[in-house]
């Protein structure tokens, strides 16, 4: 009888925006299930002591971790090129690195706007040409977007933040056709409200208030949420699935969209 792989043991994945919050929870979820994880934040300080707290873990996987701000795409092609020298190649890049700013329309100003899109848009962009191209060249691989549900939906507050994370959807689907000859698939993930620091400070949600993963009547996810479903996207389960965006948000709110997650770094 068939028996399903969700194993990612053996593989090189980078995770961008690891510092904290989500990124984190994917980068030590992989490393746990034997995955080597490349991480990087925007200062080497935040994610030095996310490798080391994996490195002296029991987990099979291994972490290397390195400054790197994805707005800078000369920054984002030494970190790759840090990543195939560490661990030799490069199987899954998780793009998860992003932030925003709440505010209306009218009142974001062109900087604003442009280092939004810069950093949740471009960012991506930088990171996913730059490995694609590691990709490209060897077996293939796996490449996850993270997206949000204000990038499928009205967000008030946030279109600077939900036109750059419709544009990530979009991206997925284009690569997704693009570079199956290659034996790349490129799906994305679209989280609800997911309890992070920037939440805990922005809303006062703490981790010891939030409901166990076990409770289905919840509007509010733990980062291992989102993580476990990234695993599966890039694992051997998943290898009829791209293109697509899976949406994470739990129960909604009735007559409200969903809260906005705060992916932040």
């Amino acid at each position: 009888m068939h028996v399903p792989d969700y194993g990612v043991a053996g593989k090189t994945a980078i995770v961008t925006g690891a510092s904290q919050g989500i990124g984190r929870s994917i980068a030590e979820t992989l490393a746990a299930s034997g995955a080597n994880v490349a991480i990087c934040s925007r200062a080497q300080e935040r994610v030095d002591p996310v490798a080391e707290a994996i490195n002296e873990s029991d987990a099979e996987g291994k972490a290397f971790a390195l400054e790197c701000n994805v707005r800078d795409r000369e920054a984002v092609r030494e970190f790759v090129d840090a990543t195939v020298e560490e661990f030799g190649g490069i199987d899954v890049l998780v793009n998860n690195a992003g932030g925003e700013f709440v505010a209306p329309f009218e009142e974001i100003s062109e900087n604003g706007w442009n280092a939004i899109i810069d950093l949740n848009l471009n960012g991506t962009v930088h990171c996913t040409q730059l490995t694609g191209e590691v990709m490209r060249e060897g077996d293939g691989g796996c490449i996850v977007n993270l997206s949000s549900v204000n990038g499928q939906h009205a967000a008030p507050g946030e279109s600077h933040y939900g036109a750059a994370k419709a544009a990530i959807i979009r991206l997925t689907e284009t690569l997704a056709v693009e570079w199956a000859e290659y034996g790349i698939r490129v799906n994305c993930v679209a989280p609800g409200l997911i309890q992070t620091p920037g939440v805990a400070e922005t809303l006062g949600i703490e981790a010891e208030d939030m409901p166990p993963r076990e409770e289905v009547n919840r509007r509010i996810g733990h980062g291992e949420d989102i993580a476990d479903v990234v695993q599966f996207l890039a694992s051997p389960a998943a290898a009829f699935l791209t293109g697509e965006t899976v949406t994470v948000k739990g129960v909604p709110r009735p007559g409200n969209s969903q809260s906005h997650d705060l992916g932040l770094e």
